[in-house]
């Protein structure tokens, strides 16, 4: 059983006057521990495949399914039960929350999830300890680089301990230095944390360090090479 299937999924919406294909006839399935790079021109459907596959947007057609659970038929508040606890998200601009410390953003999804103060603290010291950051848990994201604050957000990411992380263009706003660092701590949180890992990116070493490279052009597979 994949942990991850898409059947038939497309996905269409109007810009202006015009309707826009994103995605057509997506037939796709991930298993577990997969390290997949979702890459294509831009316009090409691979953001919008990564929000589908996280219950961030709906298809217009099409069926998902997570742990064999089509997650298409969910309601909003199953939806987020979700995301809060199977899926964690890396976002390109980090979106970190500015008047927050380090700790205090890692700290939010536990919070949301209900955990207690005592086991909050242990998760957040592990993770600060396992993106290199024990040192800057009270430093705000103003007072971190960039490549700091993404550490945070991969920190944030994997906070209630989920199966997938989706990460969109994750080295896009890094200078190529912090990039192969993020994209080290990528690789370590896959294969020591055995995490199902799937990228959205034009950075060619990412993609080099798939196990897995699918290429979306105008809204298709073009390309699934392990």
């Amino acid at each position: 059983m994949p942990l991850i299937k898409t059947v038939e999924l497309s996905k269409t919406y109007w810009q202006d006057e015009t309707r826009v294909h994103a995605l057509d006839n997506i037939n796709l399935s991930i298993e577990q521990g997969e390290f997949v790079a979702i890459t294509g021109p831009s316009g090409s459907g691979k953001s919008t495949l990564l929000h589908i596959l996280g219950c961030i947007d709906a298809p217009t057609r099409g069926r998902v399914l997570i742990k064999d659970v089509e997650v298409s038929k969910m309601n909003e508040g199953s939806l987020s039960k979700l995301r809060l606890h199977e899926l964690g998200f890396v976002f390109q601009q980090f979106y970190l929350l500015p008047t927050l410390t380090a700790y205090e953003n890692i700290e939010l999804p536990l919070l949301e999830a209900g955990v207690p103060k005592k086991i909050r603290k242990g998760r957040i010291m592990e993770l600060l300890g396992a993106v290199g950051l024990n040192e800057r848990a009270k430093h705000r994201p103003g007072q971190l680089s960039g490549g700091e604050q993404q550490r945070v957000a991969i920190a944030r990411a994997l906070a209630n301990n989920p199966a997938i992380i989706l990460a969109d263009e994750p080295t896009g706003e890094l200078d190529s230095a912090n990039g192969r660092n993020i994209l080290e701590l990528l690789v370590r949180i896959n294969r020591e944390y055995g995490k199902t890992l799937i990228v959205v990116t034009h950075d060619e070493s990412i993609a080099r360090h798939a196990g897995r490279v699918i290429k979306l052009r105008d809204g298709r597979i073009i390309n699934d090479v392990c």
